[in-house]
């Protein structure tokens, strides 16, 4: 897992053509927005939490983010601990992101 400051994780998912955005907030906060394409899992449906992350692509590359950037460092660390050797969090959160939402 690496912490990547707001430019850096925004410019490493731009140049990295196996960048997955994953959003691991409630699904009241994705309402306000997200983050391009995102893949929304909510880190605290738990046990289904784990389950998804189990099925995705361990080849691929996560570039993972919540409200503040302590949930994305947890859900990174879970998938560390799954086998997944990129995920990224976003040191911050969406509240310091100043990429557009969509």
């Amino acid at each position: 897992m690496a912490d990547l400051s707001q430019e850096e994780w925004a410019l490493q998912l731009k140049e990295d053509p196996k960048g997955i955005v994953l959003d691991v907030r409630t699904p009241e906060e994705v309402e306000e927005g997200i983050i391009g394409e995102a893949i929304h899992l909510d880190i605290y449906t738990g046990q289904a939490f784990v389950d998804a992350i189990q099925e995705l692509d361990k080849t691929k590359n996560y570039y993972v983010y919540c409200r503040s950037g302590n949930r994305s460092g947890q859900a990174c660390a879970i998938m560390n601990s799954l086998g997944f050797a990129n995920a990224y969090n976003l040191k911050g959160g969406i509240l310091e992101w100043e990429g557009k939402l969509s």
